[in-house]
């Protein structure tokens, strides 16, 4: 299956390493995905366990603990990095 991956907020200039979509197997989770997107990133690009994330638009948790529901083809992986300022 097919997933695309979306990253925005502050960490955004880190996106550029990150892949833009994963090919994984048909039972993977939200898991297996992290997983792929950290074997994938250098480790200077990874992006904090603070960043929230949502699949095909439901929020899961952030990086570091969400939730971990089964993916589908065609899903969308988006990761948010914090933003603060004003």
């Amino acid at each position: 299956m097919h997933i695309d991956i979306v990253v925005s907020g502050r960490s955004y200039h880190l996106s550029e390493a990150i892949p833009k979509q994963l090919t994984l197997a048909k039972s993977s989770t939200l898991d297996d995905a992290i997983a792929e997107i950290a074997n994938k990133t250098p480790e200077d690009a990874r992006l904090p366990d603070s960043c929230l994330v949502a699949v095909s638009g439901k929020h899961q948790g952030t990086l570091g603990s969400h939730r971990n529901p089964p993916l589908r083809d065609g899903d969308e992986l988006v990761i948010v990095a914090p933003v603060s300022g004003g």
